[in-house]
């Protein structure tokens, strides 16, 4: 007897073949029958007008703490997804021994916009090792989840205070690799790093991985190629800015180095700036030539994100503006009262040096979406620019004054552009190139900016449905088979016979997302953006029903991915 059949679906594959009617069984976690089955079973639904889809695979989260208190990846579930990959950016929460936990618990605070008091009230740190970390997490989580090892992490555990502002000895950099290769050993999945210059810790100062030289990261790489089935993820600089020949020689000399590929997140794509994204991909052909890869995560839709001058983050990657922002708030506050002070960050925000950052820097279009002082009552839901004409004053002025009153709390966002057809056609064309993978996601941080789990129902919503760029078919394989490919997932990621049971059954003529809202629902009632999804009617992981109609059902039959066991080894030159 089957354990789930699922009748008269549309089942679109997630190869890019033509979807079919039919059916699909269900034994044991695995697909047994797909087409025509005739075997009874425990649980049967009737699929009619649905479709049934690979359960979607995110390869960029920052869910490693939030699985600790929510074992469903919420909101990404509801979204349809059942992998998540975590550990990104060169952040995770192990190898850490006691005297590192404050550190790493602000990091990851400052640098992905997890709340403080949530991750102080949700973790008990009962762990040292990496493969202590992902034990506590066997059993115990609704979907499946694998991790990179964090560099920040692992060169704190190796250099202690010295891996904030200093460069790694060879007997510095031998401990590193050695932890790397534990971390490995207990299922890993390769190494992420950043040197990006928006990420900083909760002293404000760059967090450890910004320290490396290239021997350190060369090394790290190294070691990631003597384990099967792993990967590189990195962030630079040049992913904001746009690469330049260092960068490319580095991102290829670690792939190389590993004979992995590596992937960088994101690859914006613009009609606004048709040719801005192919000096980035440049970079992947460039690559190729040496033997390496390098390839984009970019995201199907544009992204909206919430700024503010509490948190600080992005802004404070504007030059100049980081010693501004990382005052104490009593001390910023007064600093951009500062005639003076205002006139530096307005002249630094304008720079060249401030590269793709300066987009923010037209203060007069930027929208108050939230304030909270009675004086600003008028400026909700208006620019900058129509408050500051109100008021007659400069819209720099105005923003400040505004966000003073407000105790800095001022919700802002850039005017919304990018999701004209024009946009989504020229993102459509990105998708199909070789070397770009739709993911990103951040999935699980910024969590008071963005919730950036909305992607799969925003490609199946807009760009299939609404602007017909894509078919539904090609959608689907986008989101389950390309990226379930590049990370060597075993048997996850298309609907076949013998393959995992991660499914994800929807209304293709309402599939979509609602609005962004704040939710009180993390440890000590601390606060996230979250969208519910539309038209996502069940998941399943392994079978398991875990989500029913945007509520999760309390099943935990997830898997903690681990290198080598769940995934296959590809190469660079693959």
């Amino acid at each position: 007897m089957l354990d789930l059949l699922i009748r008269n679906a549309s089942i679109v594959d997630g190869t890019g073949a033509p979807a079919r009617h039919g059916t699909v069984g269900v034994r044991d976690g695995r697909i047994v029958a797909v087409g025509e089955v005739d075997e009874p079973a425990a649980k049967t639904v009737d699929a009619e007008g649905q479709t049934l889809a690979p359960g979607f695979v995110d390869l960029h989260t920052h869910y490693d703490a939030q699985l600790f208190w929510d074992p469903t990846a919420s909101p990404s579930v509801q979204h349809g997804v059942t992998t998540v990959f975590g550990g990104n950016c060169g952040f995770t929460l192990a190898p850490a021994g006691p005297d590192q936990q404050d550190y790493l618990t602000r990091m990851l605070a400052r640098v992905e916009g997890m709340p403080l008091e949530a991750l102080q009230a949700g973790l008990d740190w009962q762990w040292s090792s990496f493969g202590d970390w992902l034990a506590r997490l066997d059993g115990n989580i609704a979907v499946n989840a694998g991790f990179l090892v964090g560099h920040s992490a692992i060169r704190l555990a190796a250099m202690g205070d010295d891996a904030i502002g200093g460069g790694a000895t060879p007997e510095q950099i031998d401990s590193m690799t050695a932890l790397l290769d534990a971390a490995l050993a207990d299922g890993a999945l390769g190494l992420s790093t950043s040197q990006s210059h928006t990420h900083n810790d909760g002293d404000g100062n760059p967090v450890p991985s910004r320290h490396a030289a290239p021997d350190e990261l060369l090394a790290l790489a190294a070691t990631v190629g003597r384990h099967p089935g792993t990967q590189l993820e990195a962030i630079i600089a040049g992913c904001l800015n746009g690469f330049t020949d260092d960068d490319i020689a580095l991102l290829t000399g670690m792939s190389t180095a590993a004979d992995r590929p590596l992937n960088w997140n994101v690859l914006g794509v613009s009609a606004a700036n048709p040719q801005g994204h192919e000096k980035q991909l440049s970079a992947s052909q460039l690559a190729a030539e040496q033997g390496g890869r390098i390839v984009a995560l970019t995201m199907p839709h544009a992204t909206r994100i919430r700024l503010s001058f509490l948190s600080g983050f992005v802004l404070d990657g504007l030059p100049g503006w980081r010693e501004v922002l990382h005052l104490p708030v009593p001390e910023r506050i007064q600093a951009l009262a500062d005639p003076a002070v205002r006139r530096r960050l307005d002249e630094g925000a304008h720079s060249e040096e401030a590269g793709i950052l300066a987009a923010l820097a037209n203060w007069e279009r930027l929208v108050l979406v939230e304030t909270f002082a009675p004086e600003n009552a008028d400026a909700t839901g208006r620019t900058v620019g129509q408050v500051a004409a109100a008021r007659n004053q400069q819209p720099f002025d105005a923003l400040l004054d505004i966000v003073i009153a407000d105790e800095l709390r001022t919700g802002l966002s850039p005017q919304s552009f990018g999701d004209d057809k024009a946009d989504w056609q020229l993102r459509a064309q990105v998708w199909r190139h070789r070397d770009a993978v739709i993911g990103g996601s951040d999935a699980g941080a910024h969590l008071d900016m963005m919730c950036g789990a909305t992607y799969t129902t925003s490609l199946l919503g807009h760009g299939v449905r609404e602007h017909q760029v894509v078919t539904l078919e090609e959608a689907v394989r986008l989101i389950t088979d390309v990226p379930a490919r590049l990370y060597g997932l075993k048997q996850r990621g298309r609907i076949a016979e013998g393959w995992f049971a991660d499914l994800v059954l929807f209304d293709p003529a309402t599939v979509d997302h609602g609005p962004e809202r704040t939710r009180y629902d993390l440890p000590a009632g601390a606060p996230r953006l979250v969208a519910d999804a539309t038209g996502i009617g069940r998941v399943w992981v392994g079978g398991v029903e875990v989500c029913r109609d945007g509520v999760a059902t309390g099943a935990l039959p997830g898997t903690v991915l681990r290198s080598g066991r769940d995934t296959a080894t590809v190469r660079a030159s693959t």
